[in-house]
């Protein structure tokens, strides 16, 4: 099977796309890289090269950082620019060519829900107003135009995807590796997390299950409150007793971004995964941890 990825070289993208070969399919990648094919992948710049490829699946990964910088109107503009914009482009590709592929996979974020204090939320629960979440419910329904093509669509509702090497959990444990412990705010804002390999396995679950569609929570089924990280963290650190960052220094200093990203949070559940029979391999947080730094 022929699989594109989009934000196939990103911090999902670089696991899944030597996954996706390992489980048998044919990749290409479309990057904004100049870069060679590599072990049989094809990476493009644009969608034109793939017009008359042959195409089972898309996988559409592509977005900055929510993250990355603080929230200024430009860079607000460019993580809309670089989700809603993709995600347009892509579905007007698959909208020309003779045979689109039967399924599409689009990633979205646990940021859909909005900060709901401490309900449970399952792929049902409605969104709350905020610049994440709004950008979210638009990446979706710019996705669901595949719907209409006959494509099965998948949401994928990420969580903060931990693991070794870069990521969220990078930022989070540089001030354990100098022996400062902490956590944000209060520490009671929930912290809706998944190990890189758990979010790479229910990718190519879903690839696998041509009955299943719709939004799907890729987070793993227990979340975790900041300070709950900050304990479970000192577990592999040795720092002193832990300090919290106060609020204000954090909306001063990063505005909007810490008030919806840091400072609140969303207490989400993989619903329809589990129901649909997938099993993580790191359900809680101190197995993912003993994963990434040994027990």
């Amino acid at each position: 099977m022929d699989v594109l990825v989009t934000g196939g070289t990103g911090f999902i993208g670089s696991a899944l796309v030597p996954a996706l070969q390992r489980a048998g399919y044919r990749v290409s990648v479309l990057t904004r890289q100049a870069l060679p094919g590599d072990n049989g992948v094809r990476y493009v710049q644009t969608l034109a090269p793939l017009r008359d490829a042959p195409l089972d699946a898309v996988i559409n990964l592509a977005g900055a950082s929510m993250a990355g910088k603080c929230w200024t109107q430009r860079y607000k503009r460019e993580l809309v620019a670089s989700r809603l914009d993709t995600t347009v482009a892509l579905i007007d590709f698959l909208r020309e060519r003779s045979a689109p592929p039967a399924t599409l996979l689009s990633a979205s974020a646990v940021g859909y829900y909005g900060h709901q204090g401490d309900h449970f939320l399952a792929e049902d629960a409605p969104p709350h107003p905020g610049f994440a979440s709004d950008l979210c419910r638009r990446w979706e329904q710019a996705a669901a135009q595949a719907e209409a093509l006959g494509i099965r669509t998948c949401y994928l509702r990420l969580g903060v995807v931990l693991d070794a090497g870069g990521g969220a959990l990078s930022d989070m444990a540089r001030p354990f590796r100098f022996g400062f412990a902490n956590w944000m705010g209060s520490g009671e804002q929930w912290l809706s997390w998944v190990h890189r390999a758990d979010v790479v396995a229910a990718i190519l679950f879903l690839l696998d299950q041509p009955c299943l569609s719709g939004s799907f929570n890729i987070t793993a089924p227990t979340p975790v409150t900041h300070r709950d990280l900050c304990t479970a963290l000192r577990k592999h650190f040795r720092t002193l007793p832990p300090v919290p960052l106060p609020s204000v220094a954090l909306r001063l200093g990063l505005g909007e971004m810490a008030e919806e990203l840091l400072l609140a949070g969303q207490r989400v559940v993989p619903g329809a995964l589990r129901e649909a029979g997938f099993e993580f391999r790191y359900p809680a947080l101190d197995e993912a941890l003993e994963g990434i730094y040994g027990g």
